[in-house]
């Protein structure tokens, strides 16, 4: 599988964001491997937190929340999915299903030996993270969603979406800082819209930001529709706490997490949140205080969460 990986130096001096790279190398899926960076900050040793992003962000979203959950001594794990960040790029767009994408994650929850794991998701790190959860939930512990969900193709979804979809399809550049930004309540920096863009130095490393749009199942007969469904099948059994964070300015996701709380036991009793003045990216807006939101639901059910 030919990819690009981004220059290093794209990444000096990043405003916000001097963790220490790790990497691990996946599956490609085609007989070969492809390099995966993730941060991994906090007691190696403590309860973990997995991190994970959407689109067309990367670990960068998670820099703000990092420090909160490291300093309250829990081990913060935020991968770049492949495609983004300073993971490889393949180049093709046919590259990147959701099943692989599902199963590079996996590959990196089996590496780290990953255990009793609270995800924390958002965009399509819902769409990945909560199928992770429905195929594997003996590793996981608790869940928090944050504007994010795992549509099946069974119910429309928004306007705003095909709205997205379409100029995600359409636009000779795709604009990732300027996305950012306009997903954001609150106003972003130039310099933070540029270390946005950093991963990107060109239209050749977009493959897979192009394509994660069009992977969202739409539609009933979606290629990833039954494996979807088949993971509610064990999201609507799930007992272990899982907590909803959306803000109250996305219209993509606005609305979601009443299905969730309507769906699956573990909501029942939550403490759920909504992030005010946050936009779509609610961890740029608002990190700090999703970071502590996190915290307090990894401390108040710790001692509580079934099967853990």
């Amino acid at each position: 599988m030919q990819f690009v990986r981004t220059p290093e130096e794209r990444f000096n001096s990043l405003p916000g964001y001097a963790f220490a790279p790790h990497y691990l190398q996946v599956p490609d899926g085609e007989g070969g491997s492809l390099r995966l960076h993730y941060l991994d900050e906090g007691p190696p040793s403590a309860e973990v937190v997995l991190l994970l992003h959407g689109e067309p962000s990367w670990s960068y979203l998670y820099r703000k929340l990092v420090p909160v959950i490291a300093s309250a001594g829990l081990r913060a794990v935020a991968p770049d999915l492949i495609g983004f960040g300073k993971s490889d790029k393949p180049c093709e767009r046919s590259h990147y299903t959701y099943a692989r994408h599902v199963a590079w994650i996996w590959s990196c929850i089996e590496q780290l030996e990953l255990d009793a794991i609270t995800l924390v998701c958002q965009d399509w790190g819902s769409l990945i993270g909560l199928r992770l959860v429905g195929e594997h939930p003996e590793r996981f512990a608790r869940v928090v969603v944050a504007n994010g969900g795992m549509p099946t193709g069974d119910q429309k979804l928004p306007e705003a979406f095909f709205a997205w979809r379409e100029f995600s399809q359409t636009v000779d550049v795709l604009p990732v800082g300027a996305i950012i930004a306009n997903g954001c309540a609150q106003s972003v920096a130039p310099e933070v819209v540029a270390a946005y863009e950093a991963p990107f130095p060109d239209e050749s490393y977009k493959a897979g930001a192009r394509q994660f749009p069009a992977l969202v199942p739409a539609h009933p007969d979606d290629p990833a529709a039954a494996a979807n469904r088949s993971a509610w099948d064990v999201l609507k059994t799930w007992e272990k706490p899982f907590l909803t964070a959306f803000s109250d300015q996305d219209p993509i996701t606005r609305g979601g997490e009443k299905l969730l709380q309507s769906l699956i036991p573990g909501t029942r009793g939550q403490a759920h949140t909504t992030i005010r003045d946050a936009g779509h990216f609610l961890q740029e807006d608002r990190g700090e205080e999703l970071g502590q939101v996190v915290v307090d639901f990894v401390k108040r059910t710790a001692q509580s969460s079934p099967g853990t």
